[in-house]
């Protein structure tokens, strides 16, 4: 670090910045650029046929965790009392995602499935995508979520 850049340093980390990033312009100035606008999904579960358990939620930002079974960026397990159910997930940043969930029948936190690996308890995917060999993969189940609220619904078959 040379003596020049120590004062834009200390001047960098003693602005308030009010949801901004901050850079350093090619003169040495300091540089505010605005922060992507945080956004918010609302998942609304419909077609619930049994009112009990719970609806495991997984979503997904990218095809690679997606359709090769990795991580989810967000997930919930959201209560059944009804023939619907709503949750929200705050701070996501804007692009596109996914959902998987299943209906977790017997709060054993698993999908169940027959002796042949086939599911036996309700589950569903984002743009109601079919399963056709196997879950539903990115390209038919990813919606783009904008910056501020967006809202979805799932149909649970």
């Amino acid at each position: 670090m040379t003596m020049r850049t120590l004062p834009v340093l200390i001047a960098v980390l003693a602005l308030p910045l009010g949801g901004c990033a901050v850079s350093i312009g090619d003169s040495g100035d300091v540089v505010r650029v605005p922060a992507p606008a945080a956004s918010s999904l609302t998942v609304r579960l419909q077609g619930i046929e049994t009112p009990k358990g719970q609806i495991m939620l997984a979503m997904f930002d990218s095809a690679a965790a997606h359709d090769r079974g990795g991580e989810p960026v967000r997930a919930a397990a959201v209560p059944v009392t009804g023939a619907s159910a709503v949750t929200t997930f705050e701070g996501l940043a804007p692009g596109d995602y996914a959902i998987k969930l299943f209906h977790d029948l017997d709060g054993d936190n698993q999908m169940d499935t027959n002796p042949f690996g086939m599911p036996i308890e309700p589950f569903a995917f984002s743009n109601d995508a079919k399963a056709e060999g196997g879950p539903a993969m990115w390209e038919a189940t990813r919606f783009p979520v904008a910056a501020g609220a967006n809202t979805i619904t799932i149909s649970i078959k």
